[in-house]
């Protein structure tokens, strides 16, 4: 596991999307797996600025709300239009997002896990952490080994995403989210985190026990792991163990 520690938010951003770029650029229709929430807005900024031609690159979000109306503005599909699609220039038809409006959830979400699969699998999945170190909506409690499903999100969660709402009792109380399972069978994690409040859980998640009670301690059994954190986000990260090595890195102007 490699972590990058920089200045400030803006610069995890730079850092991660040259991550990114460089597996554009060495795999053209490269396959990605796309994370939502605010860690990541940064990465697709700093992405575009790139110019890279990603037309023929696949896109895989990780979650979508179930139950939101079709073009709602905080449904994940139209985040990831807005900030993600849009910006980046990737052909639409190449971008999926679970289909939080089916009316069987489950089957959508057996049906995007395959998908994922027929394409050949993520060859490098985004990713950020909740407080409650849950990756995508895996929330605390979820099976290590568990696949693309519908989830009840926590109300920590929810109190989280309120933000993006009109109040928290417009928050929905479902999801389809990636599983951890699934998640780990990207070819590389690059994980981007951000703010003090943070820093406990990703030292937890790095360095604590390997369990479903923080979920994104699945990294600590991925071959192929990079974490990007801002020095507010690392403030902890002294108590990792010997095999991640932490470098300190400054983005080119």
């Amino acid at each position: 596991m490699e972590i990058y520690v920089v200045p400030d938010a803006p610069a995890t951003g730079v850092i991660a999307a040259g991550i990114l770029a460089a597996v554009v650029r060495s795999k053209p229709n490269a396959v990605l797996g796309i994370a939502t929430g605010s860690s990541p807005i940064p990465v697709y900024k700093a992405l575009a600025a790139h110019g890279l031609d990603m037309s023929q690159v696949r896109a895989f979000a990780l979650d979508e709300y179930v139950g939101l109306r079709a073009g709602h503005p905080q449904s994940y599909a139209e985040v990831v239009r807005r900030e993600v699609t849009e910006q980046l220039g990737l052909d639409p038809a190449r971008v999926a997002v679970p289909d939080g409006g089916a009316a069987d959830p489950h089957q959508a979400a057996v049906n995007y896990d395959a998908a994922i699969r027929e394409a050949g699998g993520i060859d490098v999945q985004l990713l950020g952490i909740g407080h409650n170190g849950h990756i995508a909506f895996n929330e605390p409690g979820s099976e290590l080994d568990s696949r693309t499903r519908v989830e009840v999100l926590a109300d920590r969660t929810r109190q989280a995403n309120a933000r993006y709402f009109r109040s928290l009792e417009d928050v929905p109380t479902r999801c389809i989210t990636q599983g951890l399972g699934t998640i780990l069978e990207a070819r590389q994690l690059l994980m981007v985190v951000r703010g003090a409040d943070k820093a406990e859980v990703l030292a937890a998640a790095l360095s604590g026990p390997v369990s479903p009670d923080c979920p994104g301690s699945v990294l600590q059994l991925h071959p192929h792991v990079t974490v990007v954190a801002d020095q507010a986000a690392a403030m902890h990260l002294g108590a990792c163990n010997a095999q991640v090595r932490v470098q300190i890195a400054t983005p080119s102007p």
